[in-house]
């Protein structure tokens, strides 16, 4: 609690030193200062969500990616509320100033009702309906698609960062025009860095195997040219397949499913515009692959050493949790509970009857097909479990919500319950 405390003191932080800037060098009347330094937060909070957009691995290893996206997420929002007050309140003699602030703030809450509705899982998740409608429209505006015009924040910067530079109330200060401009270069630059020059500087390998699990579920092989010498139990990683593969060069998240640190292997569940396509990927496609991200391995370790492991694994959710169990097995007590559709989805089935089998295994697994029902928690997991155990949850989202409920109903607290979401 305390780290996301301090991870989302940046929303205040990131935007004081131009604000304090402004004010100490400002000579507008105070009521303007104060929709003036609205209107500067607003565009310190754009730069910001475009800075945790690039995905800065430490801090994912801090709070983990979820709530990294999470404040991404709710910075647009928040952006688009304090510039509508800016814009509301304040003027300008410069006409084309006025025009740039406009189709900024109107561009900027386009793309946010496209990516609140495509990109993530706030209404969607929560509504069968939306999520329907949602599955219809992806056939028009696929991911790619999707993903170039979430990058049309970066146009909104452009326009505001001339806006600024027209406007005679702000742009006659040279110490806080220095600081302007150093924020904007400096935030695009590590954008342009991260996205387009990085890349040569992550993990590299091949494809050596591309396998079908079950009726929509496949396991990908990738031998890396080096080992993966951060990777832990319960990490994922982003892909970017290379060559004349019929899939998108963009960037997309597996869980890795074993321990392996040369060979990592991914059980991806086919379900998206880009994974109904995984089928095309041959052996030897070259793959770059961003990461490794995931914090499930230090709550692991966080836990006391006999504090009950419970892993709910929905499909091919089950595969960051298989790389915990590899891990784990044989030191902690775990319960593994895996749902699957059919009887044929159960693909790792004599994985596990390995693991349960190994000496001093410490393993139990409940197979299910069809979601897990309070009755068959109660019949699965000692009271001990459900009273003091860590649970981690993985699977599409609308099932992670549905167990997370489900363990509120049964009586796990929720700072006991941690969950991936298969979003990508």
């Amino acid at each position: 609690m305390l780290r996301k405390l301090l991870f989302w003191s940046i929303t205040v932080l990131f935007p004081l030193p131009l604000v304090l800037t402004y004010d100490s060098v400002a000579t507008a009347p105070g009521p303007l200062n104060f929709y003036i330094f609205l209107g500067l937060v607003s565009y310190t909070w754009w730069l910001l969500s475009i800075l945790l957009s690039v995905r800065p691995s430490w801090l994912d290893r801090f709070v983990g990616l979820p709530s990294v996206y999470g404040l991404h997420g709710m910075l647009g929002v928040l952006a688009i509320a304090t510039a509508y007050v800016h814009r509301d309140y304040t003027y300008s003699p410069s006409l084309l100033a006025r025009d740039l602030g406009d189709w900024s703030f109107y561009g900027a809450l386009g793309v946010l009702c496209f990516s609140v509705f495509f990109m993530s899982g706030w209404l969607v998740d929560r509504s069968r309906l939306l999520l329907r409608a949602k599955g219809i429209l992806e056939t028009v505006f696929r991911r790619r698609l999707s993903v170039w015009i979430h990058r049309l924040n970066l146009v909104t910067v452009g326009m505001i960062w001339l806006h600024a530079h027209l406007l005679v109330r702000v742009n006659q200060y040279f110490a806080f025009m220095t600081l302007f401009d150093f924020y904007t270069v400096t935030t695009l630059g590590i954008y342009a860095w991260k996205k387009w020059i990085a890349p040569d500087t992550y993990l590299t390998g091949t494809v050596i195997g591309n396998e079908t699990l079950g009726r929509m579920t496949r396991r990908v092989s990738v031998h890396l040219d080096s080992k993966a010498a951060t990777l832990r139990a319960g990490d994922f990683l982003f892909l970017s397949f290379e060559g004349s593969s019929a899939v998108s060069r963009e960037w997309h998240p597996f869980s890795v499913t074993d321990d392996n640190r040369e060979t990592l292997t991914f059980t991806i569940r086919q379900h998206g515009d880009f994974t109904r396509r995984l089928d095309s990927v041959e052996t030897g496609t070259r793959v770059r692959l961003e990461g490794p991200f995931g914090r499930f391995e230090s709550i692991v370790q966080n836990q006391d050493q006999e504090t009950p492991l419970v892993f709910v694994g929905m499909g091919a959710g089950v595969a960051p949790l298989l790389s915990l169990v590899a891990a784990h097995h044989t030191t902690r007590d775990i319960h593994l509970l895996w749902a699957v559709r059919s009887p044929e989805d159960t693909y790792y089935r004599d994985v596990l009857k390995k693991y349960q089998a190994a000496p001093d295994s410490r393993l139990q697994v409940t197979v299910r097909v069809g979601r897990f029902r309070r009755e068959d928690l109660a019949g699965a997991l000692p009271s001990e479990a459900v009273k003091k155990g860590a649970f981690f949850i993985v699977g599409p989202n609308p099932a992670v919500l549905a167990n997370q409920r489900l363990l509120w109903r049964t009586g796990v607290s929720t700072r006991r319950i941690h969950q991936e979401r298969l979003t990508m």
